[in-house]
């Protein structure tokens, strides 16, 4: 099971998620590091998990600022692979963020214009694109009007048949409140209705059982901040996953 460690990022700092209520997020306060600077978390989590793949959640982005590309170049340079959520809209967008060299363009349900972009971006991109399903409280987020269905499995159904092979559910209520993913039983039906996709969730991860029972029903991986943060996560939890 992959592991992807997240870094929220807001105003140039790493911030705690607190249930998608993004007025309230605050600079990350970490067992692993004093710092909140993203690159001296991302060096905090390589070297106590050994992660070299990260997450980038880029909330000034996805609130309609300009993508963090600086950022990305130095984590890049510092040898991370990333995925990217920069508030794609736009499939030109996603384009330019590969071109940067993004191994990963996240493209959210809560920004992108709708699914004639995402298969625009899909087309020109392939497997690069790893689509979010944005929910809350299991809602679909955003602006669902374009899309033929207004539920997640519906919206993820025709992600599937846009050509997305890396689908992530998200449910930003989950995030940072320590009450467990909550999404396994669509996660599951995801995960058996499209075998050919890769499946992965994030919200609400609190320990190893967690992850264990993620990686039962299904999801090739799992999207974890709070845990790594707060010591409730080790490497030796992540052994055998």
């Amino acid at each position: 099971m992959v592991i992807l460690p997240v870094l929220d990022v807001m105003g140039g700092r790493v911030v705690r998620g607190v249930a998608g209520r993004r007025e309230r997020y605050r600079p990350v306060v970490s067992t692993l590091t004093a710092s909140s600077e993203p690159s001296a978390v991302a060096a905090a989590f390589a070297c106590t998990f050994g992660f070299n793949e990260l997450y980038v959640a880029d909330l000034d982005a996805i609130g309609g600022a300009a993508p963090a590309r600086d950022l990305y170049a130095r984590l890049r340079a510092d040898g991370f692979r990333l995925w990217v959520d920069a508030g794609v809209r736009q499939a030109q967008q996603a384009v330019e963020l590969a071109r940067d060299g993004i191994e990963r363009v996240v493209i959210g349900l809560e920004t992108v214009c709708g699914p004639d972009a995402l298969a625009t971006a899909v087309a020109a991109l392939g497997e690069r694109v790893a689509f979010s399903l944005d929910l809350y409280e299991g809602r679909p987020l955003g602006d669902v009007s374009a899309w033929r269905a207004t539920d997640a499995e519906g919206i993820a159904a025709q992600a599937v048949g846009i050509g997305v092979r890396r689908l992530i559910v998200l449910d930003l209520a989950n995030v940072g409140m320590a009450a467990g993913p909550g999404s396994e039983g669509l996660c599951s039906r995801l995960a058996q209705a499209y075998p050919d996709v890769t499946c992965y969730a994030g919200g609400g991860v609190r320990n190893g059982a967690d992850l264990r029972r993620m990686k039962a029903a299904g999801l090739h991986g799992a999207l974890v901040a709070s845990a790594l943060h707060d010591g409730h996560l080790s490497r030796d939890d992540l052994v055998g996953l």
